[in-house]
């Protein structure tokens, strides 16, 4: 389980939430709640985050969640780097521009394929993340 320490090493942060009526679960809200210490010591600033959903339909509020995440993340000063439409791979995986979102079944079995999105939006977060860090070296 993350924790403030971790919040606080980490250069990029991937989230992967569940959609909860087209919301943050509440057990996330209260774990970014809690950061307020960090927050406040100025220790969230410049970290790149991304962010990942998934929901049982799929139209469940996937991009709803992200942008509530992405709201935190504004407040707390970070980059959020989001896949936006910059690969071909997130249409085949349904085409969310704000982070990988995935329909599970009632088997729970993922519906669309999003191994190749996953692989885009993470490599991405850390390319940013990497330019970053260098910027602020310089």
């Amino acid at each position: 389980m993350a924790t403030s320490d971790d919040i606080e090493w980490a250069d990029a942060i991937i989230f992967s939430v569940p959609t909860r009526f087209g919301n943050l679960p509440s057990q996330m809200k209260q774990f970014l709640d809690i950061q307020g210490g960090i927050w406040a010591k100025g220790k969230t600033i410049n970290k790149v985050v991304s962010g990942m959903t998934s929901a049982q339909n799929s139209h469940g509020g996937q991009g709803a969640t992200l942008l509530s995440l992405y709201t935190s993340m504004m407040h707390w000063g970070a980059i959020i780097a989001t896949p936006g439409y910059t690969d071909p791979v997130l249409f085949g995986a349904g085409g969310n521009p704000y982070g990988t979102s995935v329909t599970v079944g009632q088997d729970g079995n993922m519906v669309e394929d999003v191994a190749g999105v996953v692989k885009h939006q993470a490599k991405r977060t850390v390319t940013i993340a990497s330019s970053v860090k260098q910027g602020q070296q310089q």
